[in-house]
């Protein structure tokens, strides 16, 4: 007998495979029983079925990190619970170096392990052979061992979930695809099926490689495309069940046990895209043909490592498309584009390892309207504008596929897909020596060689200090001593106007913003719990109308956090103005000689002060100018209408000579800031961590009796203290290179682990930024009575704390 559709559900799940079977199972145990799944043919017959299977948890974010371990706990129990066997062994993992860059790599990987908790071991070549005696070892230099990786059968896993959501009360239907959604003034109503309509609250599309095509039709972008990716497996061949998996980035391979046999695949410098018109009609239990030709590069690799493959039996090369993101993260969360239309997909060929946690998390996101803990990494608002063209994506998807086991080099750029997004001073900027780095599509100055010198604007990427070093230490000289100019276009800028546009900014910001118009105010806007979600400044151009800047990377959240918080019965609209305007930052005690060269109006400190905004002529052209500064030092960004942005740019380089004005790139900001210690978005602050946490607690408006959202999480940790708290680390040795993720040690104990590292010129030390955790509470008589250490690669180096700025603590050189 034919199931029914149900007419109504809480929540529609669309898709079988683990991502959405995990989602349906997580959103049963959250009470939301009435969740239906639609497969619109078999669980696990999209890319679920031949995924190869190999778990592991380490991750550069910590709370991804937590989130794959959330799933190794939940495989061990999943078959206990339902009676379904889920073929999982928690076997470990190992991961090899066969060089000295590598070998650095896999050390910084196990000290990001010990911060989060993970239990990492550094091996000799031997050991590693012991635990894996299949390999040849004479090229190692060593190996890490995590023992709580493992692998386990992507079908089996998701059978168990289906059974687990159906024992809550999911109800799963197969052989039902979903034709239709019905929305009406921006919000999903109903999910329309060949078999009938189901009324909803949430939509949930897990639909793989499939999930791009079908967002898009309802103007959801979601940046993924299909890739082929191939593995072997051979005949038994008496290798023991308990084998580790085993990856070999150096040769860029992977390998996991399978029935007395090997699974053996790869990631090829030159990947080969799938349905590039289209995933073809009925693909479902399917495979694409063997490429042998292209797969012999990897074999070449893996024969090397493991020569008995050369004698073994190949029961089958298994072709089989996955998909694949432009940043080689997963996506999840709430579209920007559509309220109650949610997404998980794009896993990058670790959806098995994934799979539990994401599940849990994007559960919670549907059910709660947020996550359990900061998932910017993988956060769908991470993309923008460069991420509709599925051309762009596409080209930029093969590119970090190929990367999938290459060194991953600190401060690494992408090459593919640029040009995409340039300012107005692009060409100038080129032609003076930029070394350009690229966010969200835009190109930005990250230094500037010497070309006199025969610098070359080219980074070449190391563990250790980089080629740009002694470049970045000249600008930042520049900053502190005369004047430079930063290319900031990319910045994101929004515009907030209407009747309701002061009481909208005041309940979402918690700072003060009712302030008279010309004011600029810096401020957090902060989510139920007090964590930071946005960080940006807030201009006051007229009565109605409010001008907002934001961080280039952050464009898409930003506005979407804003626009999602406006109360409804209030009138105020918000427009992306980001194209607009180009800005110009004239930073260093010598900008305002610069400024008043270029300008009649008056810019003394008395007529514009710090904390203020002016429209001001240059050269005929009008300049918002803020006067604000990220590095320190007196400074002005100067928002300029893109028309305007080479004269504006010429009359300041021509008038600034003689004030040793220069170009300056986006690693000086980021020296100068880690000096001056200002607070980075989406490392040092973000939705975990509250301004109290911060020590931004000045930039919150509790004296004044106005209510704004987080306001009462704010009161009860001022009420009750804390149990983090931001502090700055300075190693003893300077030469130390800090990358972040650096564990912190306290009195021998760990307390926590870096969110930024950097190197301040003016001071001559490396410096790190990070949080001191104690679960009984922490002072600042806490965080300054202690000793501390930071382990670096395995090494434990002695160093400093400190709570209040190394440079400048008393804000004269910024107001003066």
């Amino acid at each position: 007998m034919t199931r029914q559709l149900p007419k109504t559900a809480k929540a529609v799940v669309i898709g079988g495979g683990i991502i959405g079977c995990s989602t349906a199972y997580h959103l049963g145990k959250l009470g939301w029983t009435d969740t239906v799944l639609l497969e619109r043919k078999k669980l696990t017959s999209g890319t679920t079925f031949h995924a190869a299977g190999l778990v592991g948890q380490l991750r550069s974010s910590a709370n991804i990190t937590q989130l794959l371990g959330y799933s190794v706990d939940l495989y061990k129990r999943l078959e206990e619970e339902t009676g379904l066997g889920t073929g999982w062994k928690m076997n470990g993992g190992l991961r090899l170096a066969c060089n000295e860059e590598r070998w650095t790599e896999v050390k910084r990987q196990a000290t990001t392990a010990q911060s989060f908790g993970l239990e990492m071991q550094l091996l000799t070549p031997q050991e590693a052979f012991d635990l894996w005696p299949l390999m040849t070892i004479d090229d190692l230099v060593g190996a890490a061992f995590l023992p709580t990786d493992g692998q386990a059968n992507p079908s089996d896993i998701t059978q168990a979930l289906a059974k687990g959501a159906r024992m809550s009360g999911v109800s799963i239907f197969e052989d039902t695809e979903v034709i239709d959604l019905e929305i009406d003034k921006g919000r999903i109503r109903a999910v329309v099926t060949a078999q009938g309509r189901i009324e909803c609250e949430r939509v949930v599309v897990c639909a793989g490689q499939w999930t791009r095509a079908f967002a898009g039709r309802f103007g959801v972008n979601v940046p993924l495309v299909s890739v082929e990716h191939q593995y072997v497996i051979t005949e038994s061949f008496g290798v023991p069940s308990n084998l580790p998996t085993l990856r070999d980035p150096d040769r860029l391979t992977y390998y996991k046990e399978e029935v007395g046999g090997i699974v053996m695949g790869g990631y090829e410098p030159n990947p080969i895209a799938w349905a590039e018109q289209g995933i073809p009609e009925g693909f479902h239990y399917m495979l694409l043909d063997s490429n042998f030709e292209h797969f012999e590069q990897i074999m070449e690799q893996a024969l090397g490592r493991v020569p008995a493959l050369e004698n073994v039996g190949v029961k089958q090369l298994l072709n089989g498309p996955e998909s694949f993101t432009p940043d080689g993260n997963f996506i999840l969360g709430g579209a920007p584009e559509l309220k109650n239309f949610f997404v998980g997909a794009g896993f990058n060929a670790f959806g098995i390892a994934s799979a539990g946690g994401a599940g849990m998390a994007l559960a919670e996101w549907v059910t709660k309207g947020e996550p359990p803990y900061d998932l910017w990494p993988v956060d769908i608002r991470r993309f923008g504008r460069p991420h509709f063209d599925t051309d762009w994506v596409r080209t930029r998807t093969l590119e970090a596929y190929g990367k999938h086991y290459t060194m991953a080099w600190p401060f690494e750029e992408h090459s593919s897909g640029r040009p995409c997004r340039k300012s107005p001073l692009y060409d100038r900027l080129k032609a003076q020596g930029a070394c350009f780095g690229e966010k969200l599509g835009w190109e930005r100055p990250n230094w500037f060689a010497d070309l006199f010198a025969n610098e070359e604007p080219r980074d070449v990427y190391s563990y250790g200090r980089q080629n740009w070093f002694d470049a970045v230490g000249r600008e930042h000289k520049a900053v502190r001593e005369a004047a430079v100019i930063f290319d900031q276009t990319s910045f994101a800028k929004f515009v907030l106007r209407g009747r309701d546009a002061e009481a909208a900014l005041s309940w979402i910001c918690a700072n003060d913003v009712a302030k008279p118009v010309g004011s600029l105010i810096y401020t957090q806007m902060l989510n139920d719990k007090g964590g930071i979600e946005c960080d940006v400044t807030v201009a006051r151009v007229a009565e109605n109308e409010f001008y907002i800047v934001a961080g280039t990377g952050f464009a898409t959240h930003d506005f979407d956090w804003i626009a999602r918080n406006i109360p409804a019965e209030m009138h105020a609209e918000l427009v992306d103005v980001t194209s607009a305007y180009s800005v110009l930052s004239l930073m260093g005690p010598n900008s305002r000689a610069v400024l008043e060269k270029v300008t009649g109006s008056d810019v003394s400190n008395a007529a514009f002060p710090f904390g203020q905004v002016r429209t001001i002529g240059i050269s005929g052209c009008p300049v918002r100018a803020l006067r604000i500064t990220y590095v320190g030092e007196l400074g002005y960004e100067l928002h300029v209408p893109v028309e305007y942005a080479t004269t504006v740019y010429d009359a300041l380089m021509a008038s600034g000579g003689e004030f040793g004005l220069v170009n300056a790139g986006y690693r000086a900001i980021e020296s100068c800031r880690v000096e001056k210690g200002y607070r980075a978005w989406g490392s040092d602050i973000g939705p975990d961590h509250t301004p109290v946490e911060a020590g931004l607690g000045w930039a919150v408006k509790m004296r004044k009796n106005i209510p704004f959202r987080g306001r009462e999480a704010i009161e009860r940790q001022l009420r009750d203290g804390v149990k983090k708290r931001l502090a700055c680390f300075i190693p003893d040795d300077p030469d130390t290179v800090l990358l972040g993720r650096e564990t912190i040690y306290r009195n021998g104990e760990r307390v926590g682990w870096l969110s930024s590292g950097g190197f301040g010129y003016t001071l001559g030390k490396a410096i790190g930024y990070g949080y001191v955790r104690n679960p009984k509470g922490v002072t600042e008589d806490f965080v300054l009575s202690g000793a501390y250490e930071l382990d670096v690669a395995r090494k434990r180096i002695p160093c400093k704390v400190s709570l209040a700025p190394l440079y400048d603590p008393e804000m004269a050189r910024v107001k003066g």
